[in-house]
Formats: C-alpha cells, structure tokens, sequence
C-alpha cells in the first residue's frame, strides 16, 4: 500500500494533544478546524463561529431600519471597530480608523505628507509588499517624492545597519514592513522609528503580517503610522484594514485621499474641504459596512487569548517545523532566531507548487509563494501533530509523486 493511502485525515489532529496547551480550546470558536489543518492564516485566517450571526445581523439592521442605520452606528463603525482591535497594538480609542484595505490606508497617509526640495525620500524595502509598493511608486513621483529602496542581499531579509543607514536628512517618510511577508523576517519596528525621528522623519509601518502572532506596541515604538488587516491572523475577514495615526501627528496633516467622512460637517455637502479633527480625519468615502459587522469577532477572540500567549506558542511551534523540515534535509526560507521570525515558515521543496497542491488536496490548507516555497503558518488553535501532519504529507508527495497530477493546474490564489 502506498503511504499516501495510509495518511491520517486532519480531523485527527486534536487527539493527541496534551491537554496543557489551554490555547487549544479556542479550536471550538472556529468551525472550520473540525474538518482541516488550519495553516494558512498568514493568508486569510479562520472564520470565527460567531460571524454568521453578525452578518445576518448586517441584514436585519439593513431590513428593518433601512436609511436609518446610518444614525444607529453605521456612521461610527469605521471607529468602533477600530476601538475593539487598539488593545492589540496598546492603541487608544479614537486612534484607529477602519478602511477596505492597508493599500489604500498606506496610500492615504503618504497623500498627508509634503515634499519639500532636500527633505523628498521616502525610504522603502525590495521585500515590502508589492500592493504598497505599487501604490507608493506611482502616488511618489505625483507628490514630487523619490522612492529609495533598500535591496536585500539574500531575497529574505533586509540589513538592519542598511536599511538604518539609508534614513537620512533627506528622508520625509519610512514606509516598511514590520514582519516580511514572503519570510516572516521581523524587522526591529523601534530602532527604524528612532532612527527615523532622530533625523526629522516620519514613519508608517506595515504590521499586517505582525499584529496578531507578534507583540505590537505603538506608545512603545512611537511609530507615526501603522497599518494592518484582520484579513490573517486576527480571523476578521476581508474588506477591513485599520490604520492607526498617533495623536501626535493626526490633527496636524491633511490626506489627500479623502471623502466626506472627513468633513467637519459631511451632511452640510458643501464645495470646500473642512476637514474635521480626530480619527474621522483619515477616513475617505463610505465605510465597507458589512466587513465591518464581521471584522471585530476574530480580535475580541485573540484579546481573550492573549497575545503574550499566542507569540509564545508560535515560537515553539515554527520552532518545531524548522525541526521537522531540517530532519528531512528540507530548505527553510525563514530565520532561526525566534526573536527575528514571524508566524509562518516557509519550506522550500522540489515542486513546491504542485506540493502545495497536493496538501490542499487532503485538507492540509498552506499557501505558496515564489521565492520562499511552501508558507505554513500556525496560529493559537494549532496543534503539535498538524505540524507533522502537514510535513509528512510533503514527504508523501514527493516520495510517491503524487504531485505530479497538480502539474498543469494553476490555481488563482495559492
């Protein structure tokens, strides 16, 4: 018989569990675990069992109140949502907005920003994401800003003493990512904010794939700007994306990218900008509102569980993936220093496409991205034998290769 016939389905994986992970209670909040190994939510995280009711919730608010909804909370979400996820980044309330997604909340905070001649770079990295990237690239040279960007010497990191060096009195703004989505690379979010206000610059940060698996302290690291998403690990879903602006500087700039909810008086329809003071000073045009009737279920349940918690089992269990894939001489695209890794580990095997595909296959759900391989990512309701699972189906997979069926299907997403 063949090892792929005699693998174990995932529904398995809570059995053997021992029972002083109390994080592994949490797996009854998302119904999706009693069927699948949930390693994926680097990608997109689990819908929490509650979101169903919120949604119908959206429906019945819509249905019943119609335009009325407007003045029972609609007109405030984008705020209130933002007050459920400020505990995750020890935020204040009234400090972040939500937007449908970090391009365009990155994209409003660098139409905030002036340029003028001697004070014009916006310093950026090779390995940020390219959504951001994309955006700053062709919104920069509009804005009369040069995009410095910062290139990594092995395609998975960035040179801390590089990047530092490249912050200069020329610099205006350091746009970058905090946790590098393709590697999971922590970058030292105090040291590049230090460097940055030593030197007169501003800094928005990317923490879209930190908040959530990695401690995020703003007042500690008093970054500018922070952007992130409940999209992965927050279990929040898509079209809601947070952008934090600390009160430093909130009330002093005025994005470009803007819309009525940031009037000083929206409803009066008048011909000129007023803007309003406050968090509603970085919103644009109308909220994504049922996004935001799912977006906080997934953050009151990681609020629950603690982040020191969740930080300190995703280090022991990426700690255990790099041990498995190194007991099979696989490549790991993710660094060795739990102080410098993030919550996924990417493993870099031949045919890491089709591998991917055949673990989709068994309800085994990763992603692939090229340049790092196979991104396993596991979160606070994992356990110890999903992770083994998951690794001895990529031994399957290429002893018996089986990926060899998945040699001609291109899949849109993973």
């Amino acid at each position: 018989m063949k090892k792929e016939e005699t693998a174990q389905p995932p529904q398995a994986a809570q059995r053997l569990e021992p029972t002083s992970d109390q994080l592994l209670a949490f797996r009854e909040e998302f119904p999706i675990l009693a069927k699948t190994a949930y390693l994926v939510s680097n990608s997109l995280g689990p819908m929490p069992r509650t979101v169903p009711e919120k949604l119908a919730e959206y429906a019945r608010d819509w249905g019943e109140l119609g335009v009325m909804a407007w003045n029972r909370g609609w007109w405030e979400q984008p705020v209130e949502v933002g007050n459920e996820i400020a505990p995750l980044i020890n935020a204040g309330n009234g400090e972040i907005v939500m937007m449908p997604n970090v391009t365009i909340a990155q994209t409003a905070v660098l139409s905030s920003i002036d340029f003028p001649k001697g004070r014009d770079a916006v310093v950026m990295t090779e390995l940020d994401f390219p959504s951001v990237r994309y955006a700053y690239a062709e919104m920069a040279q509009r804005l009369g800003a040069r995009v410095v960007v910062v290139r990594s010497d092995d395609g998975l990191t960035i040179d801390p003493d590089k990047l530092l060096a490249a912050i200069d009195e020329r610099t205006r703004l350091v746009a970058v990512s905090h946790v590098l989505f393709r590697s999971a690379y922590i970058m030292d979010a105090d040291a590049i904010c230090r460097r940055a206000h030593d030197v007169g610059a501003l800094v928005s940060l990317d923490s879209f794939h930190a908040v959530g698996v990695v401690p995020v302290d703003v007042k500690r690291s008093k970054t500018d700007f922070l952007t992130g998403g409940v999209l992965k690990w927050l279990c929040g879903g898509p079209g809601a994306c947070f952008l934090y602006v600390s009160p430093a500087v909130r009330d002093q700039l005025k994005p470009a990218l803007t819309g009525w909810q940031a009037h000083a008086r929206p409803f009066a329809f008048e011909e000129k900008m007023e803007y309003t003071a406050g968090p509603f000073r970085w919103l644009n045009g109308t909220p994504v509102i049922p996004a935001l009737y799912a977006a906080a279920e997934g953050p009151k349940i990681l609020r629950r569980a603690g982040i020191a918690a969740i930080r300190a089992k995703s280090v022991r269990l990426t700690s255990r993936l790099i041990e498995l894939a190194d007991a099979r001489g696989y490549k790991v695209n993710a660094p060795r220093d739990p102080a410098r890794r993030g919550g996924t580990v990417a493993l870099d095997v031949p045919h890491g496409y089709e591998v991917t595909q055949h673990l989709l296959s068994r309800n085994i759900l990763v992603d692939y991205r090229v340049g790092a391989g196979i991104r396993i990512a596991p979160h606070f309701f994992t356990s110890e034998e999903e992770l083994e699972l998951a690794v001895s189906e990529i031994e399957t997979a290429l002893e018996s290769g089986s990926w060899q069926r998945f040699s001609e299907k291109i899949a849109v997403v993973t």
